[in-house]
């Protein structure tokens, strides 16, 4: 029963104390990166957006070893690549622009700012913003660079079809596994003369021998699109359906998941469109009966200790949802992405 030495205790200590008085170690840890002068923080709503609150470093790609950084957040915009709905283009600036995702991942019990240097490094410079063709070539060419410089990108898109050259350039040496969630496969075959279109990057992957697909699991998948993915199962794909996930539960799709991908290097591809569009309206090509947020961050979270490589958030298509809930939900992945790679990275340097 709480009583007056109990009360006695809470007032002797807070009483007095400020917002940015925390006693609890591990919170203050936190605290210590947020509060500056007493009490102070950085205002959410003034000064300029990055991903994930995360310093700005455009000049990094400049220098050969990106500035010293591990882990790279930029943004892709770039949509010719889709089907039907335009607009996420302006995904990364919608991701850039919201606020308080961070510092602290409660569930991982994780800081990813204080472990890894890590910076928003700007958008990919694409030199045509009307050539598909050319916009693959500048994204195997950035990545490349990425790569060479042994830094970990975690991209927001953008179209899915940037996935397929991201993968050429960090499997080239070495096929990469992939944990995929989207509500399509994405493994069609050309269309009308175009092989770069969101609904086939990972046929390419395979087929340029890039991405493993014997490592690759696919969950979230549902629609009317099912008859054009018949690479996923001809390739050894493992597809894990919407309603599989649903009636199985999450922890069956992810010892799947952690069987599958096992001990190798693993890129994370995360289509906003894997989430139902009640949680993800602003997207080029919603179908209903997907994931909930909550069960998206329970699969991502669940997925710490793998050997993450690399990721995205792709398909962010702002001007479809008034709300901005997709670009939250959004940044809120691209934020378990970083803390995946964060810890990989952590147990690739032996810290």
């Amino acid at each position: 029963m709480f009583d007056a030495t109990k009360l006695q205790r809470l007032r002797d200590r807070y009483a007095n104390a400020s917002g940015g008085d925390i006693f609890d170690p591990e919170f203050a840890r936190v605290a210590a990166l947020q509060f500056t002068d007493g009490n102070k923080r950085a205002l959410p709503y003034a000064g300029a957006p990055t991903l994930l609150d995360a310093p700005y470093r455009p000049d990094a790609a400049d220098l050969a070893d990106f500035g010293g950084l591990e882990i790279a957040l930029l943004g892709a915009p770039m949509d010719l690549g889709v089907t039907n709905r335009a607009g996420a283009r302006l995904g990364p600036r919608a991701v850039r622009a919201v606020e308080r995702i961070g510092p602290y991942e409660h569930a991982l019990r994780m800081v990813p700012a204080a472990e890894c240097k890590l910076a928003d490094i700007g958008d990919v410079p694409f030199s045509s913003r009307f050539s598909l063709d050319q916009c693959h070539a500048d994204l195997f060419d950035f990545y490349s660079k990425i790569k060479d410089a042994g830094v970990v990108p975690l991209t927001v898109g953008g179209d899915h079809s940037i996935t397929y050259s991201i993968l050429r350039a960090l499997g080239r040496d070495k096929p990469v596994g992939m944990v995929h969630i989207d509500a399509h496969c994405d493994t069609s075959g050309d269309y009308e003369g175009a092989k770069f279109h969101h609904g086939g990057p990972f046929r390419q992957a395979v087929l340029a021998g890039v991405l493993d697909p014997e490592r690759t699991v696919q969950i979230g998948i549902r629609g009317n699109a099912e008859f054009l993915w018949e690479f996923s199962y001809e390739s050894g794909m493992t597809v894990i359906h919407a309603e599989e996930v649903q009636q199985k539960g999450i922890a069956a799709a992810l010892e799947t998941a952690r069987r599958v991908v096992g001990d190798g290097p693993v890129y994370v591809s995360f289509d906003v469109d894997g989430l139902d569009p009640a949680f993800a309206p602003g997207t080029g090509t919603p179908e209903i009966g997907g994931l909930t947020t909550r069960e998206a961050l329970e699969l991502l979270r669940g997925l710490i200790g793998i050997d993450v490589i690399g990721g995205d958030v792709m398909e962010v298509a702002p001007q479809y949802d008034a709300t901005s809930n997709t670009a939250q939900a959004g940044a809120q992945m691209l934020f378990e992405i970083l803390c995946l790679a964060t810890d990989a990275l952590k147990r690739r340097r032996g810290s």
